[in-house]
C-alpha cells in the first residue's frame, strides 16, 4: 500500500499517482503549483542502509541530487521532510520525463537497431562524462536499461540517467559501499568486492549496449538454482566472464568487427583494459578512435562457438519472422521469454524458467520452424536433435546420448534443446515398447529434473501426443503444451505476405483472396505454392501476378486432406481434456 493518496498535498505539489514502490522509497507523479508535471520520490529514512548516508547524517542520495544539472541527467528541483504515520520522511521532487525506460522500449519493440543502440548510449556517455568531470566526481553504480528514461517531448529519444539510490562520490570510503539489491550482471568484476570507480560505470554502459543489442546481458547464465546466495551468485558470473564474450547475432545489421570490439573493451574484466573515460568511450561509437581487437577479451565469432559442438547460436529476426501464430506467441512471452528475459523480477515474484514445452499437431504446421524462431527470439544457444540421434541398438548407449546432449546444453547455457518426433524417443511405457525405449524414457525423466533452473530448456515437437510416455506431459516436464495446426484465415494473408516480401512481383497482389482460396492448407503448402509460383515466373522472366498464384493454388490442393486433419482436432480435444481435468483433480487428504 502507497503512503501517499491521490490529490493529497506535499508542500506545494499535489499527488496525481503513484509510479512504483521499491524497497525504501516510493514514486510519484506529481502536479506543482501551475500544473506542470514533476516526479516526487518519497524516501524512508528508516529503511535506508547505513551507507545511504555521507558523513553528516544527511541522505546520500538528496546530496548527491542537489549537484545535478545536465540534459542527460534526471534534474533536481526540490526536497522537504515530512511526518508519515509518524514515521519521518524525505521527499525530493525532480523534472518530469515524458517517455519510456530504455528497458520498456527493447521490451516492447523485441529489438533495438544499431543505430538507436548507439545513440542511446551515447547519451548515457555524454551524462556519465559530466558526473565523473564534476569537482567531486559521482559513480552511478546502477546504470541498466532500468535506469534510463527516453525522453520523448521533443520528439526524438533523449536519454537521460535516473535513480542516484546508489550513487557515491568518488572521495567516499568505498568500503561501506552498498551492494545488496544492484544487477549482478550489470555490475563490474570489482563492484562485486565494493570498488567503485569510472572504469566501473563504463562496465555497466557496456552491459547496457550489449543488452540493447541482444536483449539479454552479456555473460548471462541462469542464477535461479543459487536461490539467492550472492557469493555463489557473483562466483559463477564471474567464472563467465572469463570466457570470451559471445556475440549473439552477427548478422544484426550494422553491427561490426568495430563495435564488436568496443563491447569487448568496455567489458574487460580488468578495469586497466577498458576505455579510461566515457569521452573515450563515446569517440570510439563515433568512429573517431578504432579500437584493434588486440586490446580486447577476443570476443567469441560464429565458427568458433559451434566448432566441436552441437550447440549453435541462431540468426534471425525471431517472431518477427513467424506469420500469424498470435496467439501462441502471446502465451509463450508471457509464460516463458518474460521470465527470460527479466531474470531480477522473476526471482522476485518466486518464478523460474519452466523445463520445457511441447508443440503438437499436423505435419508441415511449422513445429520446426516456430521452436528456431523462439531461440531466435531469446537469445538462446540451440540444439537440434532426432530420435535417430539418440536412439542406439546397443545397451544404455541410448541413456548416454541423452545424458551427453544435457551435459553439452548446460554447458553453453542457456539453451534450448529442440527435439522433432519425440515420441518416437519417448513411447509411452505402458504400451509393447521395447526395454530400451523405456530406458530412455526413465533418462530422460531424470535428466528433466529441474532444467530450468540450469538455464536448459526443451522443446519436443510431435504429430501425435498422445503416444509420448504421461510422465513427460506432466509437472516439471514437457508441462506446457500449445497446438500448431494450420493457419487460420489472417494467418494465411500474414503468410502470403511473408513469403512475397523480398521477390519480384507484380502491383495488385490481393493478399486477402489468396487466403480464402487456401483454405486447410498448411503452413508448408503456402510456401510450396509461392516458390511454384516464383519458379515459373523466373522461366518466363517476368513479375510473380496475381494470376499466376491463383492458377499455382488450382493445381496444387492442400498436402493434408480435411478428413485427416480432423483426427488432428480430435486429439487436440483429448490432450487439452487431460490438462483440464489434471488441473480440477481434487486435492488428496482429509476432509475438515
Amino acid at each position: 500500500m502507497y503512503s501517499l493518496q491521490k490529490n493529497q498535498e506535499i508542500a506545494s505539489y499535489t499527488v496525481a499517482f503513484p509510479i512504483k514502490q521499491g524497497t525504501y522509497a516510493e514514486t510519484y507523479r506529481v502536479k506543482d503549483p501551475c500544473g506542470k508535471n514533476c516526479f516526487l520520490k518519497l524516501i524512508a529514512y528508516n529503511k535506508l542502509h547505513p551507507t545511504q548516508f555521507d558523513e553528516n547524517g544527511d541522505c546520500l542520495e538528496l546530496k548527491v541530487s542537489e549537484q545535478l544539472n545536465h540534459p542527460n541527467v534526471l534534474h533536481y528541483r526540490d526536497s522537504g521532510e515530512m511526518l508519515v504515520d509518524g514515521k519521518r520522511m524525505l521527499y525530493v521532487v525532480y523534472d518530469f520525463i515524458s517517455g519510456e525506460t530504455a528497458a520498456q522500449k527493447t521490451t516492447r519493440d523485441n529489438d533495438c537497431t544499431v543505430f538507436d543502440a548507439k545513440q542511446i548510449v551515447l547519451g548515457v556517455l555524454d551524462g556519465l562524462k559530466y558526473l565523473h568531470s564534476l569537482p567531486n566526481p559521482i559513480i552511478h553504480n546502477e546504470l541498466t536499461t532500468q535506469n534510463v528514461m527516453l525522453d520523448m517531448s521533443k520528439g526524438m529519444a533523449k536519454p537521460i540517467i535516473i535513480d542516484f539510490g546508489y550513487a557515491r562520490f568518488m572521495s567516499q570510503d568505498h568500503r561501506s559501499f552498498q551492494k545488496d539489491g544492484l544487477d549482478l550482471f550489470c555490475q563490474a568484476p570489482e563492484a562485486f568486492n565494493g570498488l567503485f570507480s569510472p572504469q566501473s560505470d563504463i562496465f555497466s554502459v557496456g552491459a547496457m549496449l550489449y543488452q540493447l543489442l541482444f536483449g539479454l546481458p552479456p555473460y548471462y547464465t541462469n542464477l535461479s538454482k543459487l536461490k539467492g546466495d550472492r557469493l555463489a551468485m557473483v562466483e559463477t558470473i564471474n567464472n563467465e566472464r572469463k570466457r570470451p564474450l559471445r556475440i549473439l547475432d552477427r548478422e544484426k545489421s550494422g553491427l561490426d568487427e568495430q563495435l564488436i570490439n568496443i563491447m569487448a573493451k568496455a567489458l574487460a574484466y580488468n578495469p586497466d583494459d577498458r576505455f579510461q573515460s566515457a569521452d573515450e568511450f563515446a569517440k570510439a561509437l563515433k568512429g573517431e578512435i578504432k579500437v584493434s581487437p588486440i586490446a580486447t577479451s577476443h570476443p567469441i565469432d560464429k565458427e568458433e562457438s559451434s566448432k566441436g559442438s552441437n550447440v549453435n547460436i541462431p540468426q534471425g529476426n525471431g517472431f518477427a519472422d513467424v506469420a500469424g501464430m498470435q496467439e501462441l506467441k502471446d502465451l509463450i512471452t508471457r509464460d516463458i521469454i518474460r521470465i527470460i528475459k527479466d531474470p531480477e523480477k522473476s526471482k522476485r515474484y518466486g518464478l523460474s524458467l519452466p523445463n520445457g514445452m511441447l508443440l503438437y499437431g499436423p505435419p508441415r504446421c511449422g513445429k520446426t520452424f516456430f521452436a528456431k524462431k523462439m531461440a531466435e527470439e531469446v537469445g538462446f544457444n540451440f540444439m537440434q536433435k532426432t530420435p535417430a540421434d539418440l536412439k542406439s541398438k546397443w545397451v544404455n548407449a541410448s541413456q548416454e546420448n541423452i545424458a551427453n546432449m544435457f551435459k553439452e546444453a548446460e554447458e553453453n547455457a542457456p539453451t534450448i534443446i529442440f527435439i522433432d518426433e519425440i515420441n518416437e524417443l519417448l513411447p509411452n511405457r505402458s504400451s509393447d515398447s521395447h526395454e530400451m525405449s523405456k530406458s530412455a524414457v526413465n533418462e530422460m525423466l531424470a535428466q528433466m529434473d529441474r532444467t530450468g533452473e540450469k538455464g536448459v530448456f526443451v522443446i519436443g515437437a510431435t504429430n501425435y501426443p498422445n503416444m509420448i510416455d504421461p510422465a513427460m506431459l506432466g509437472s516439471g516436464r514437457l508441462e506446457k503444451k500449445f497446438y500448431i495446426g494450420p493457419p487460420d484465415k489472417n494467418a494465411r494473408k500474414a503468410l502470403f505476405e511473408l513469403a512475397l516480401r523480398d521477390r519480384y512481383t507484380d502491383f495488385g497482389i490481393d493478399y486477402d483472396l489468396l487466403a480464402e482460396k487456401t483454405d486447410n492448407y498448411v503452413s508448408a503448402d503456402m510456401n510450396f505454392i509461392v516458390d511454384e509460383a516464383a519458379r515459373i515466373a523466373f522461366e518466363k522472366d517476368e513479375k510473380i501476378t496475381m494470376d499466376l498464384l491463383l492458377q499455382t493454388i488450382s493445381k496444387n490442393k492442400p498436402s493434408i486432406p480435411f478428413e485427416e486433419l480432423k483426427k488432428f482436432e480430435s486429439i487436440r480435444n483429448e490432450i487439452e481434456q487431460t490438462d483440464q481435468t489434471i488441473t480440477q483433480r481434487k486435492p488428496i487428504g482429509f476432509k475438515r
